[in-house]
């Protein structure tokens, strides 16, 4: 049985064309609503005793629904917060922030821009809650969430109790993370470490983060690793601008191609890029065109390929000497759709949704569109990109009911 906590929201049979930014899928069989910690603690549990199937939603930005709907419960995160954490071990000019799983992302941004705490500027604009920013290893503009992650407090199915994880032990990489693996849980708050502005004064340091404290323009961003967002702020790569600026130049840069949600444009009733960056061989890379936008990855570090004595005797097996990686090169999504022949607007004949008539890597909802629309797309963009390249495009929003 699920616990006692309060009444039941109304809203069971809501349509997930309501909770998600792409606006379409069918109807939920039963909603509840987690406004407090100890809620979606006990919410996430009695679901998991009860064996039935749930899931968990934060801001529907990353969720494409079938028409058919969900039967089972959703499980909304709506707990809200942010608190400085005391932490000795922090070198001088940080500061350490927990953030409940609920809170708006970019409210967080905008807060922290507000206080002069510079590190996730680049990330505004980014649709959704702080919970799913570790799922999905957010990133944008050459910042990423793992750039700052400190730790996440998460509830592990497997254990049975809430435990905190280092982020490095989270397996992050391109919008990769041991959640999105397969790490069964939920998300109650992450803990993000930020640099405090140079030039703040004393009173901007430990405000009320809910509060805006009008941090001085001299507080400058890391150096700036996006040679589009240079541009767009007039300076050259490696510059340090200040993050107001950085933030207002982020939220322009999104706004031009539909990625800042406004329901009145609909090339923002999206989820986002629909396709991850694909990752290739550096010897795939060789045979796309040359202008095709390419950007090399780092390799990783060989592992240590001696065992010692000790590993031997405590069981441990003779390591092999690997092969070195081999190189791996990050192409642009957009570029390929594209030059693929898939243009800004296109639509297929009859259908409700559309490519963003700004940005060829989102799909939208025009209005009318059903998730089979999205879907339908979605398919023949993947065609026509292996078609023409030889690259298979993976989604980036989790599909529920849909395959492409």
């Amino acid at each position: 049985m699920l616990p006692e906590i309060g009444p039941e929201p109304a809203g069971d049979g809501t349509p997930f064309s309501q909770l998600t930014t792409m606006r379409v899928g069918g109807p939920a069989e039963r909603v509840l609503v987690a406004h407090a910690v100890d809620e979606l603690v006990a919410y996430a549990q009695g679901l998991w005793d009860t064996g039935e199937p749930w899931m968990l939603l934060g801001g529907g930005s990353n969720t494409v629904m079938s028409d058919e709907g969900f039967p089972g419960t959703v499980l909304l995160v709506r707990t809200t917060g942010i608190a400085p954490v005391d932490d000795d071990a922090l070198p001088a000019g940080k500061i350490r922030l927990r953030v409940q799983a609920g809170h708006d992302w970019d409210h967080l941004v905008a807060a922290c821009v507000d206080n002069g705490w510079s590190g996730i500027e680049a990330l505004s604009g980014i649709p959704g809650l702080a919970g799913a920013a570790p799922v999905q290893n957010i990133g944008a503009y050459g910042q990423e969430l793992s750039d700052v992650l400190h730790s996440i407090e998460f509830l592990d199915r497997e254990r049975g109790h809430a435990r905190r994880i280092p982020a490095d032990s989270l397996g992050l990489g391109y919008r990769d993370s041991a959640i999105k693996q397969g790490l069964e849980g939920v998300v109650l708050s992450i803990d993000i470490v930020l640099s405090i502005g140079e030039a703040a004064d004393e009173s901007v340091q430990q405000p009320s983060p809910g509060r805006h404290a009008h941090a001085a323009p001299e507080v400058l961003s890391p150096p700036i690793a996006y040679s589009q967002l240079a541009g767009a702020l007039g300076v050259d790569l490696g510059a340090r601008v200040p993050i107001r600026d950085v933030r207002d130049s982020v939220l322009r840069l999104r706004a031009s191609k539909g990625m800042v949600l406004d329901a009145d444009d609909h090339d923002s009733w999206s989820s986002g890029s629909f396709f991850t960056n694909p990752l290739v061989t550096e010897r795939f890379a060789r045979s796309l065109p040359n202008d095709a936008p390419q950007f090399p990855q780092p390799v990783p570090e060989p592992e240590d390929e001696i065992t010692t004595l000790e590993e031997l005797e405590a069981g441990y097996p003779l390591r092999v000497p690997q092969p070195p990686a081999e190189r791996m090169v990050k192409l642009s999504a957009a570029w390929l759709i594209d030059q693929a022949g898939v243009r800004r607007g296109f639509r297929l004949p009859g259908s409700g949704a559309a490519i963003s008539s700004k940005h060829t890597l989102a799909i939208t909802n025009r209005g009318s569109a059903t998730a089979d629309d999205v879907a339908e797309l979605a398919r023949f963009v993947v065609q026509r990109v292996q078609q023409e390249f030889g690259v298979i495009l993976a989604p980036e929003p989790n599909l529920y009911g849909l395959e492409l």
